[in-house]
């Protein structure tokens, strides 16, 4: 078929703050991918019947994109289906790397991400998978879909100000690192995102929000772009704690005791990785190795190292 393959992303900062206009960053996962393929076997029955659900909300929703719906016609009906190892409602993106490679082969007059991708053209880009995705989770930002098509790390300032960017070079040999740790369950998207407005109802937690979280994440956004990672460790830490005390439905229950754990001790940090509620969370440490022997009953991955 020729499809190309569509990466994971991971949103390292910016959980529910981008869907309140603030900043965000985000950054390709590669290790998990997906792409479309044709003639579905048994066990694809089940992701064939999900893009034909797709297909048809796309008919009725999808009045501002630009298909090539014969081209769509002739996949289906060749047993279209979305071949993937990226687990689904872990917050990496599993429908956005979905919607990226549909756009990737259907879409008429396409931006390339090998374009000259100009301000408009990230947000058109953006805009449009937005109300893809939205089939997926009700509302979408489409930062998702947008990162793993670009395969690049972006940084969100808010929902008209997008940058392609760089982050700083990983040290192989590095002490410190990144980390995802799997919570052992999926989450739903959906429901945490309509849990969270409702208590932006609340004028505390939106005082919190706007005065703590956000603020705290630009901080960590700025430090992990110029590399300045001891600085980066104490800001995660407090956002960290401000997640404890304001988030505990979006942290999985059997891992706030761990979360105490590392804030007390400082071998670990913790904090959502996307909407929480269970999948993967992310962990942040200044000595990998002690930190993976204290989690040794816990399955984990690097993401970076410095």
């Amino acid at each position: 078929m020729g499809s190309s393959i569509y990466s994971s992303k991971i949103l390292l900062f910016g959980e529910y703050s981008i869907i309140l206009n603030s900043f965000g960053f985000a950054i390709p996962y590669p290790l998990y991918n997906g792409s479309l393929k044709l003639n579905a076997a048994n066990n694809d029955k089940d992701s064939n019947k999900k893009i034909l659900e797709f297909i048809e909300y796309l008919k009725i929703n999808g009045k501002n994109l630009s298909l090539d719906w014969l081209k769509i016609n002739r996949d289906t009906t060749n047993g279209l289906f979305f071949k993937s190892n990226i687990p689904q409602g872990y917050g990496l993106g599993s429908s956005g790397a979905l919607v990226a490679a549909f756009y990737d082969r259907y879409a008429k007059k396409k931006i390339s991400p090998n374009d000259k991708l100009t301000k408009y053209k990230l947000q058109k880009l953006k805009n449009i998978f937005s109300e893809m995705e939205s089939y997926f989770h009700g509302e979408s930002s489409g930062v998702d879909p947008l990162n793993c098509y670009l395969g690049s790390p972006i940084l969100i300032k808010s929902q008209n100000e997008i940058h392609i960017t760089k982050i700083p070079d990983q040290k192989v040999l590095g002490y410190g690192g990144i980390f995802i740790i799997d919570s052992g369950n999926s989450s739903e998207t959906f429901s945490l995102v309509s849990l969270f407005y409702k208590k932006m109802e609340d004028e505390n937690f939106s005082l919190m929000m706007k005065n703590q979280f956000m603020k705290y994440s630009k901080i960590c956004i700025n430090e992990f772009i110029n590399g300045d990672f001891n600085s980066l460790f104490k800001s995660v830490k407090i956002l960290s704690e401000i997640t404890l005390n304001n988030f505990q439905p979006m942290i999985p229950k059997k891992f706030i005791k761990l979360w105490k754990k590392g804030l007390s001790t400082n071998d670990y940090i913790f904090k959502l990785c996307g909407s929480g509620g269970g999948g993967f969370l992310l962990g942040f440490t200044l000595d990998i190795k002690k930190t993976f022997k204290t989690l040794k009953d816990y399955k984990k991955e690097i993401i970076y190292k410095f």
